[in-house]
């Protein structure tokens, strides 16, 4: 029996900017949008174009392969025609497969918030979905306010997915915008809905303040939806939206729905499930939640006692799945027997080939655990576990070895009378038999050290030269008085590779300089540098 297809649609890069304490920069973006894009998700809503000079600036180009790029924005305004308006304007410019608008569908929104009529309403929503649809772009309009709206004045509430769709929308999407909608009231307004808009066009957006926002997304799919949209690890404003990680895991393992259903999420991506989910947290300097379905680092952990005798025994005994078919690792924190499995699966994904059982895996994973000890953390931090990795294997030559670097800030008044700070470093290198001294000026003491490092390594300048740090993240790692920093930097190169290293150290400085290093090694080892 052939099984239908149930769409996901990813607004972390929207929806889960209003998260508390989230701040998207560009290269943010950009990044998350790949890890969706490679993850196998339909479509990735990159922002707001127009409404800020971030998200526009981001819609000056197509950020994904695969997925369909797609703008947000308003239908538009009342008492306007769609060529007089900035806002549809703004998206139909931007670089987009899709444009998803955002459509009031409860009558109180629209008398408060709006202050017009419910007829004008549903005029701003055909004439938008048309005016998109004649620019060649697939429309998604996003009911706002839909399930209480139903529940106040249904045949409005159905009116408004009536006439998107009938406008040419290719999903009409129903929002539980207050998180404040039950499973079962979910199931049976979809149901209904249904009648009125076809279900492989009808799609979901939940939120979560009642704990609910994955539990109401299944239920839309059970009662006919076929498009779900979610952010990636829940974020959202107020308590979040619905976990598209824990959807995924439901939809792909969970027989209910992956005997009847299938997804753009393939088995092997599956797989990288884990490791996108602590990436983005990694990306945001957010620590990941332990806790979470599928990919926290205790999903699979039982302490000992009984359930961890039974584990050993037999870990379905406590597993609902295996925990490496979504890429995490089983722990038995009296003994982890998930350990070099999880070690080689991490070699397979860096592209380390070693067979299992070769002695060499049990001493990289006790240098794993003892670095991590000390507050490394690899998961976000590929290319050190890389070098770390061939290192212990004795596979990274001696390209260079620094002897010593010094670092000098100093707050001074400049020619013009200005209080300004400076930084400069000095780093001395051997390369071979040659004592390298290279000094360098920046706009901070880790900019300046990147620049003084890379400004001669001898013979290996040719392969550094289109080096680009994007990024720098800083992290407490512990608190306190003697509180030990991590550093994660990213960089890439010409080619269009990134890569991000990590250094940890109670001194910031030289935190990061381990992360540079590394980066410079990983760099010569892929450049195939020799001695």
């Amino acid at each position: 029996m052939s099984r239908e297809r149930v769409y996901l649609f990813d607004t972390t890069l929207r929806d889960g900017a209003q998260t508390t304490g989230v701040d998207f920069s560009l290269e943010d973006k950009r990044a998350i949008a790949v890890l969706l894009d490679r993850l196998g998700i339909d479509y990735v809503e990159g922002g707001y174009p127009g409404a800020n000079p971030l998200d526009t600036t981001f819609f000056s180009e197509k950020r994904t392969k695969n997925a369909k790029f797609t703008a947000f924005g308003m239908t538009k305004r009342a008492g306007r025609s769609v060529s007089n308006d900035p806002g549809v304007s703004a998206l139909l410019e931007a670089e987009a497969d899709a444009i998803c608008f955002v459509a009031k569908a409860w009558d109180y929104h629209v008398h408060v918030a709006l202050e017009t009529t419910l007829e004008q309403n549903l005029v701003g929503i055909r004439d938008s979905v048309e005016a998109a649809r004649a620019k060649g772009r697939e429309v998604i309009v996003d009911c706002e306010h839909f399930f209480d709206g139903y529940k106040a004045n249904p045949d409005f509430a159905l009116a408004c997915t009536r006439t998107a769709y009938e406008a040419g929308a290719r999903w009409v999407v129903m929002c539980d915008t207050n998180g404040g909608t039950l499973p079962h009231e979910v199931a049976e307004i979809v149901r209904i809905v249904t009648k009125v808009v076809p279900g492989d066009h009808l799609g979901v957006h939940t939120h979560d303040d009642c704990g609910c926002a994955v539990a109401n997304s299944l239920a839309a799919v059970e009662a006919g939806a076929r498009h779900i949209q979610g952010t990636l690890n829940g974020l959202g404003e107020r308590c979040g939206n619905a976990n598209l990680v824990t959807i995924i895991g439901a939809l792909k393992l969970k027989d209910t729905f992956a005997s009847r259903f299938e997804v753009g999420v393939s088995d092997e991506a599956l797989g990288d499930l884990t490791h996108v989910s602590r990436q983005v947290d990694e990306i945001l300097n957010r620590q990941p939640n332990r806790h979470a379905p599928f990919v926290g680092a205790s999903a699979f952990a039982t302490k000992a006692g009984i359930h961890a005798s039974a584990v050993l025994k037999d870990p379905r005994t406590y597993e609902h799945v295996e925990p490496e078919i979504v890429g995490n690792a089983r722990k038995v924190l009296v003994s982890d027997q998930g350990g070099q499995s999880n070690i080689l699966a991490e070699l397979k994904r860096c592209g380390l080939a070693l067979e299992k059982g070769d002695p060499r895996i049990a001493r990289v994973l006790d240098e794993v655990k003892r670095k991590e000890s000390e507050g490394f953390a690899f998961e976000g931090a590929d290319a050190s576990f890389y070098v770390l990795v061939k290192r212990m294997l004795g596979e990274v030559p001696a390209f260079f070895d620094v002897e010593r670097f010094s670092v000098n800030v100093e707050r001074r008044f400049n020619a013009v009378g200005e209080l300004v700070t400076a930084s400069e470093a000095i780093v001395k290198v051997r390369v071979g038999d040659e004592i390298l001294i290279s000094a360098a000026e920046g706009n901070g003491p880790v900019n300046a050290l990147d620049v003084a490092l890379r400004k001669d390594l001898g013979k290996y300048q040719n392969l550094i030269q289109d080096l680009e740090l994007v990024d720098y993240k800083v992290r407490i790692y512990q608190g306190g008085s003697d509180a030990v920093t991590r550093v994660l930097i990213e960089f890439t190169d010409g080619s269009g590779e990134r890569w991000t290293t990590i250094g940890v150290s109670p001194n910031i400085i030289d935190a990061s300089f381990q992360a540079l290093t590394d980066s410079m090694l990983y760099k010569l080892l892929k450049g195939g540098a020799t001695l």
